[in-house]
């Protein structure tokens, strides 16, 4: 089972994997750990990740990149009109509303959602993954940012489908970063002590994000998060972009912002400076060649310029951190430490700020940029069966107040229950118990839209159906669960209707109170909830009527109390009927769609692995003209004549300049049928080369096994002990054997002195080879015969029994450890062939 973690992030995206050794952040095709989020369509196939950045000035309208931002997002979002002009890509409204990328693809013109996007995104992941791992990878945990809403975090899901991805949790950043340090420490406070509280600053590319958290031994617990989405190293790039748009039209008299390509050469190295600069104080160039209007440009910027026309962005990172231990009710004396991570927390004047607010030396023990990806693995492999991993329980929370809103006939009106207030515990369930007698409809909403980074503070409706009244016309009792699960989503995840059946007087029903009880505990327990949340249950008690609402949390205990007398003694059966609950969230994609998505995403891989090995053939026949050139001038020379090498070289000559004109673009069976008929033509050159180096190896193996078996038959002839026993018709049909492979060696050795070294040799390598194993396969039996073992004189067998079975030898082996031949006193393992050298 695969255990792997990505960290999809705004510019780089990072995927970490868990192995017998521990946790590694994996390396893709070009060796490099960072992935950028970058995608390029192109007329054949599509680019993704640093094959598409290559493409960002050239390919610039079909080069997508900082596409995260626009998840679950509608067109007229603010947010996403805000950003829209400094786009190169083209943003469309799609039929659903939300916000979509027009390319152009297969030369033809495509919309794409954003979930389309960043599935073709995770899928490249998803490829480095397998690349590593050797294997097939479908489960995995994902990062998004703590500030993300429900319908962002659903986006995102609905990308990891697209994928193929089975995400098992789409985990917050920074508590991701938060597993990533604890889970390693050896020294954090028993369960019952004080908890370590330590803050994580995470300030990355596109977003500032910050947490406080509890740290006791195998727990954590997020207490809150504050952020800035609007904060971050794109926007200290975009000062320096604007610095130098300003001073370079005056300069230079350029209108940049009018051409896009200009505008994205300048943002690239505008970025450079600004991590050169936070290496060194000194001032530093800005040089672009034929930047536009084939006119250079130069400039340059100092830290401290910088950091002066940076004040209004430097002036936020104090207010998150002092967010953060407001919600938390904390002094800063109560902080640990601070853990910076994210790429712009390397710019000084950033760590100075968070510095001068608590006081105390920031702490980087954490790797800024793959502490994300590495939390993720650690959280799937806590999930996974696969691998024990360290006891760790995480407790997330909830990042903005969601209530209830729903018609209440009792009040005439709208009434309305905060059911998960902000910093709520999470993963978390509660039951509501409503009094109904027809269907009805939840409206669920963040109650606090001023704290929200999105425009919509809807979550959806949830109609819950098939509501009856009971038996006797009262309303009935309809419990329902409402959830924010693991990825951080909310959702109404059942309802259940109590039906109550009274019983004739005299009749003992089977199961009364026991059936209440059970029914009640199979609703309320929920595995996936903090045991050890301790909160308050959000207990509301209105007047006695047909629109009475209760709620408790889902923990299960038993409360009889507040009944009549009557009441307890009544004989009455109960039991719940599951409700089907329909479910309408504002941006979420519908499953024949999604479906459709993920079919398209088959075929495009399907297309971009054709193109593939289209350009790998293509490649294969420019590789091969090339070797075959320079070969042909140097090691080949001596092994072709005049007029074929001059033949060859023309018709190579002629591939290389049909390449680069009518072959620049031809289906892969073309360049196939062209690599073919050149090696027709190259083949036997190779071969006669490849013979030369390899032929006097194979004769003089030959040899040495012709002098090894000549040596025993002058041996046998000499009538020495080691072969006395051999057959003398045998050995002179092993004589005969070598006499006549000398003669067959000698003949073939001097016929190819005399042949030509352009001409196809006379013996082949195989030849020799196969010769020499002939020659084995006949004298090798016959002279590796053992000698037959002889039974010792009766008087000496008698005196061995005497003495008794031997048990151990005097060496610690046993009896049979080295056989002895009666005669010659040879063991077996000396009897191999002598070994001999060859003059």
């Amino acid at each position: 089972m695969s255990v792997v973690g990505i960290d999809l992030g705004f510019q780089s995206c990072y995927v970490a994997v868990a192995r017998a050794g521990g946790i590694e952040t994996v390396a893709n095709e070009y060796s490099d750990r960072s992935t950028p989020a970058c995608i390029s369509f192109g007329p054949k196939n599509r680019s993704i990740g640093a094959a598409a950045k290559n493409q960002i000035i050239s390919n610039a309208k079909n080069t997508l990149q900082g596409f995260k931002r626009f998840h679950g997002r509608a067109y007229t979002d603010p947010f996403v009109q805000a950003e829209k002009p400094g786009l190169a890509c083209e943003l469309v409204e799609l039929p659903t509303g939300s916000a979509g990328i027009k390319v152009m693809y297969l030369e033809e013109e495509r919309n794409f959602t954003i979930e389309q996007v960043s599935g073709m995104l995770l899928t490249k992941l998803k490829e480095t993954a397998e690349s590593a791992m050797k294997k097939p990878v479908v489960d995995c945990v994902v990062s998004v940012p703590c500030f993300f809403t429900d319908a962002e975090r659903r986006s995102v899901m609905d990308a990891t489908q697209i994928a193929g991805l089975n995400c098992l949790r789409l985990i917050n950043e920074t508590t991701a970063v938060a597993l990533a340090y604890g889970i390693y420490k050896q020294d954090l406070p028993a369960p019952e002590e004080k908890p370590r509280i330590v803050v994580f600053v995470d300030l990355g590319h596109s977003a500032y994000q910050v947490s406080v958290c509890a740290f006791n031994k195998g727990k954590l617990k997020v207490l809150a998060t504050a952020f800035d989405p609007l904060v971050g190293g794109r926007k200290f790039d975009d000062v320096l972009v604007n610095y130098f748009v300003e001073e370079f039209g005056k300069k230079y008299k350029l209108d940049i912002k009018s051409k896009i390509r200009p505008l994205l050469r300048l943002a690239q190295e505008c970025e450079k400076l600004k991590k050169l600069m936070s290496a060194n104080a000194s001032e530093l160039p800005l040089n672009i060649e034929c930047f536009m209007n084939d006119i250079d440009v130069s400039g340059s910027m100092n830290r401290g310029h910088f950091e002066e026309m940076c004040d209004s962005l430097l002036s936020r990172i104090e207010a998150p951190l002092r967010s953060v231990l407001e919600q938390a009710k904390l002094k800063k004396e109560d902080i640990y430490a601070v853990e910076v991570v994210g790429g712009a927390t390397r710019i000084p004047a950033v760590k100075e700020r968070i510095m001068r607010y608590f006081g105390k030396e920031v702490s980087t023990t954490l790797n800024a940029d793959e502490a994300v990806a590495r939390g993720c693995a650690l959280q799937c492999a806590i999930l996974s069966p696969a691998f024990k991993v360290r006891e760790f329980s995480i407790t997330d929370l909830v990042p903005y107040p969601i209530s209830l809103k729903w018609n209440s006939p009792a009040e005439e009106g709208l009434s309305d229950c905060e059911v998960f207030p902000k910093n709520h515990a999470a993963p978390f369930s509660k039951v509501l118990t409503f009094y109904r007698k027809e269907p009805f409809t939840l409206d669920a909403y963040y109650s606090a839209p001023k704290e929200l980074p999105y425009p919509d503070p809807s979550l959806g409706q949830f109609h819950v159906q098939k509501v009856v009244p009971q038996a006797d016309g009262s309303s009935s009792k309809v419990k329902v669960k409402v959830r924010v699960n693991v990825h951080g989503i909310f959702s109404v995840s059942s309802a259940s209707l109590v039906e109550i059946h009274k019983t004739e007087e005299g009749e003992e029903p089977m199961e009364t109170d026991q059936t209440v009880k059970d029914e009640e505990q199979k609703m309320q327990v929920d595995q996936e909830e903090p045991k050890q949340e301790e909160s308050q249950p959000a207990q509301t008690e209105s007047k006695p009527s047909a629109d009475e609402m209760e709620t408790s949390q889902a923990t299960p205990k038993e409360k009889k109390t507040d009944q009549p007398p009557q009441a307890k003694k009544a004989k009455v059966k109960t039991s719940t009927v599951d409700l089907p609950i329909d479910h309408y969230p504002p941006w979420q994609i519908g499953r024949d769609t999604l479906n459709l998505f993920v079919e398209n995403e088959g075929k495009m891989i399907m297309q971009d692995k054709l193109e593939k090995e289209r350009n790998d053939a293509k490649n294969a026949v420019e590789e091969y003209v090339y070797e075959m050139r320079d070969k042909l001038s140097c090691v080949y020379e001596k092994f072709v004549n005049e007029d074929d090498r001059n033949s060859l070289m023309l018709k190579l000559e002629d591939t290389e300049n049909w390449l680069y004109e009518d072959g620049e673009d031809q289906p892969k069976q073309v360049y196939i049928d062209k690599i073919t008929d050149l090696k027709n033509l190259g083949q036997p050159i190779q071969m006669r080369y490849q013979e030369y180096v390899d032929r006097p190896k194979a004769f003089d193996e030959l040899g040495k096994q012709i002098q090894l078996y000549m040596k025993v038959i002058h041996a046998f002839k000499n009538k020495e002990e080691a072969y006395d026993h051999l057959d003398p018709a045998d050995m002179e049909k092993v004589e005969k054997c070598i006499n006549e492979a000398m003669e067959w060696m000698n003949n073939k050795m001097n016929l190819q002195m005399k042949q030509n070294l352009t001409v196809d040799p006379v013996v082949k390598t195989k030849d020799i080879q196969a010769k020499t194993k002939e020659l084995t396969s006949t004298c090798n039996p016959i002279v590796s015969k053992p000698k037959p073992k002889v039974e010792p004189p009766k008087e000496e067998q008698q005196a061995g029994e005497q003495n008794g079975p031997v048990e151990n030898n005097t060496d610690g082996q046993g009896p049979q450890a080295a056989e002895q031949s009666p005669n010659t006193g040879t063991s077996e393992a000396e009897k191999k062939l002598p070994e001999m050298d060859i003059e």
